[in-house]
């Protein structure tokens, strides 16, 4: 007799059938599921290049000697590019012109501040006799009133052409005048931007 509740072998097999089939169905799922890599598909994954070659390519670290180098270079190329293009004060159209227009002419200015010097020399009393003394002096107060019509004159001609070229222009006058006399009695070797007319050149 057998005994209760005792499943018969056939339904044992059945189960396991059962069971396998299931995880066949489950695993075919997830197959389908899943995107196979190119690694699987037999294709290369080409290599991101590098976001700065420079970097990449100088992976040796730098000795201090050279680092001081890279720096003296780049403090070097800085300065060039300053003198070459100038600052924030220098940009615009209207101080192109204004700086044309001081660079093609000799102004008397550029002597300002060397002749401000020998009177300073020369006009002391503890040292200089009376006349150097008198004669100092007199240089300089030609140097001034030369300097003071020179300014005017290139004031002028800064307003005529700035209004002729640039008739909409939001420049103050008052501050490219300003900009001008200034450097007019800055040697023309020292003035920022390099000039880039000669003296005579029209403007």
């Amino acid at each position: 007799m057998p005994l209760p509740f005792r499943r018969k072998s056939t339904d044992l097999v059945e189960d396991a059938v059962t069971e396998v089939t299931a995880e066949e169905k489950i695993a075919e799922t997830r197959s389908r599921r899943r995107t196979p890599s190119k690694r699987e598909l037999g294709k290369a994954t080409p290599k991101r290049p590098p976001a700065n070659p420079r970097i990449a390519a100088s992976t040796k670290p730098l000795t201090k000697q050279e680092a001081r180098e890279q720096r003296r270079r780049l403090r070097a190329e800085a300065a060039e590019e300053y003198r070459r293009e100038g600052g924030p004060r220098d940009r615009g159209p209207e101080r192109a012109l204004v700086r044309d227009i001081v660079d093609s002419r000799r102004t008397i200015g550029t002597w300002f501040f060397a002749g401000a010097l020998i009177v300073l020399i020369g006009a002391n009393p503890q040292v200089m006799p009376p006349i150097v003394v008198l004669a100092s002096e007199l240089a300089w107060a030609a140097l001034g009133i030369g300097v003071i019509i020179d300014s005017v004159l290139i004031s002028r001609r800064v307003k005529k052409l700035v209004h002729q070229r640039f008739p909409k222009t939001q420049e103050r006058m008052g501050s490219l005048y300003l900009y001008a006399i200034m450097r007019a009695i800055t040697f023309r070797r020292m003035r920022v931007p390099t000039p880039r007319v000669k003296i005579g050149d029209p403007v």
